[in-house]
């Protein structure tokens, strides 16, 4: 499995408007047959006042490919625009390849 993991962190105040965009691009994702996985976290401890906030993307593909064709889809690229003036500076993306657990359902 091919596994991508992005942070992003919110400008002050606009978490709402983050969570409202990742919905709708987790609700495209998990309807792609290549995606077994789309999770958005929000960080446990809520910000001090004025600060970022921090979200987390966790996301599950069957193949690279898959990922690259998430890449192309109409909701991954509304999703990249809107947030784009919300991050506090630029997404941080890692990818992997999973090792355990061996299979995925």
């Amino acid at each position: 499995m091919y596994v991508v993991c992005v942070t992003v962190l919110i400008k002050p105040g606009l978490g709402a408007a983050f969570l409202e965009e990742a919905r709708k691009n987790h609700e495209g994702s998990v309807q792609e047959p290549g995606c077994l996985r789309f999770d958005v976290l929000r960080l446990a401890t809520p910000p001090e006042t004025g600060q970022p906030e921090g979200f987390y993307l966790y996301e599950v593909y069957k193949s690279e490919d898959d990922f690259k064709a998430h890449q192309q889809t109409p909701h991954y690229f509304a999703f990249r625009d809107a947030v784009e003036p919300l991050q506090q500076e630029p997404r941080k993306g890692i990818r992997y390849h999973s090792v355990f657990p061996e299979t995925w359902s």
